[in-house]
């Protein structure tokens, strides 16, 4: 077709043939420039449309595979959960009982998500079916690529969840941020982890609140305090405790590279229950700090010293000095059943003090922006070009790579 486009050309102007003037020239340019660009625009759609549907019936394929047997595994543990709370009376053991009922409403939520996986699945293999037929329905292929986005995100929620099987796995989580001493860039690398979990919260539809920051001067933080009131979130987050350090590599060989850090630390936030431990009063050190005002009252940050174990938590997100306190003890006895857990023991008494893992002496992952962008994460060992997309809280190969890595672990 464009060579036929070329000889028409010449026989309307055969004077400028064999003069080679400009303007001849620069139309047949054009007409061979542009008539591939038709073909490969063509091609390329066409290519991009059968890669579109071959994700979608990926994805509607897996799901046709392991929604019914997990459906089937699921429904069996609820009428097991049924039996046992049907054979005891209810008001015999109000612990028990509760212990019970939370499990069942856990197996009861499990079976209506898959049983929700299964009608998605359903429907986006249809709507694929429909757009195909005749002329292509982009509208009802975007959808059914939509649909096919949720089944992806449920199916692998589904999987990492059975994964996670650690003792405070199903928590809710409570992440902690700290700047560290190198003065503005670390706020600001600070607040740019913030940002990170927030948005990553928001994309998993996380219920994640940031009840405490103290900003810089300079629009970075120099703390933050999320909490994340979602079943697993301390399961899914527990693998980014640690230092973050970020480097920027100068260019010029006579300067060194520009390294920031900051620490994160996750602890379960209980959703249901308050944590399981007894602290006597005597080891506690409690101190008061005026924070900030709020409705012309002065609101009180709390401030708790495990003396045993020298750690210390504090609380200033609350409006009262008593529910401050209060936030600050859950923090704690969260904080002392994780090093209970680390260390392999049950008596809070017999922690080993020089054994306490200091989350600053522990790097967790490197965010490296030259000569290339890469994110190194230090646990697993993988490695991520794409260091935008993590830090626009994309960070689900990353929360993946630790959960597979601990569950290796826990079997070897």
């Amino acid at each position: 077709m464009a060579a036929e486009a070329v000889v028409y050309v010449r026989t309307l102007y055969p004077q400028n043939r064999r003069s080679g003037s400009h303007s001849h020239r620069r139309l047949c340019s054009c007409i061979r420039a542009c008539q591939p660009s038709n073909d490969k625009s063509k091609f390329y759609k066409e290519l991009g449309l059968f890669s579109l549907r071959k994700r979608i019936e990926d994805t509607v394929m897996n799901a046709e595979m392991l929604a019914p047997s997990a459906l089937e595994a699921e429904e069996a543990t609820r009428s097991k959960q049924e039996e046992i709370i049907n054979g005891y009376d209810l008001w015999d053991d109000l612990n028990r009982t509760n212990d019970s009922l939370l499990k069942l409403a856990d197996s009861s939520e499990v079976v209506d998500s898959l049983k929700d996986l299964q009608f998605k699945a359903e429907e986006a293999r249809l709507i694929t079916e429909l757009a195909g037929k005749d002329v292509i329905d982009y509208r009802l292929l975007k959808q059914a690529y939509t649909a096919s986005v949720d089944i992806k995100k449920s199916l692998d929620k589904y999987k990492i969840s059975k994964l996670l099987k650690g003792p405070y796995d199903a928590e809710g989580a409570c992440v902690i941020i700290e700047a560290g001493s190198e003065g503005e860039l670390s706020e600001i690398w600070a607040d740019r982890l913030l940002k990170m979990y927030t948005k990553w919260a928001r994309k998993q539809g996380y219920n994640g609140r940031v009840i405490e920051k103290r900003a810089s001067k300079i629009g970075g933080i120099k703390s933050a305090i999320i909490e994340f009131e979602s079943k697993y979130a301390y399961g899914y987050l527990s693998g980014e405790r640690g230092v973050h350090c970020v480097t920027r590599s100068s260019q010029s060989q006579s300067q060194c590279d520009e390294v920031s850090l900051a620490a994160v630390n996750v602890i379960p936030l209980f959703l249901n229950t308050a944590p399981d431990l007894i602290i006597d009063d005597m080891d506690l050190d409690v101190s008061y700090i005026a924070a900030s005002k709020h409705k012309h009252r002065v609101i009180e940050s709390v401030c708790i010293q495990h003396v045993p174990t020298g750690l210390k938590v504090q609380s200033s997100g609350e409006r009262s000095r008593f529910a401050n306190k209060m936030k600050a003890l859950n923090r704690l006895k969260s904080t002392l059943l994780v090093i209970l857990q680390d260390q392999g023991i049950s008596d809070i008494t017999s922690i080993d003090r020089n054994s306490i893992v200091n989350m600053w002496h522990e790097e967790t992952r490197r965010y490296i922006f030259y000569p290339s962008k890469l994110v190194q994460d230090v646990k697993t060992g993988i490695q991520l070009p794409n260091l935008n997309s993590i830090l626009d809280g994309n960070i689900e190969p990353l929360i993946s790579a630790h959960i597979n890595t601990r569950q290796a672990g826990d079997l070897g």
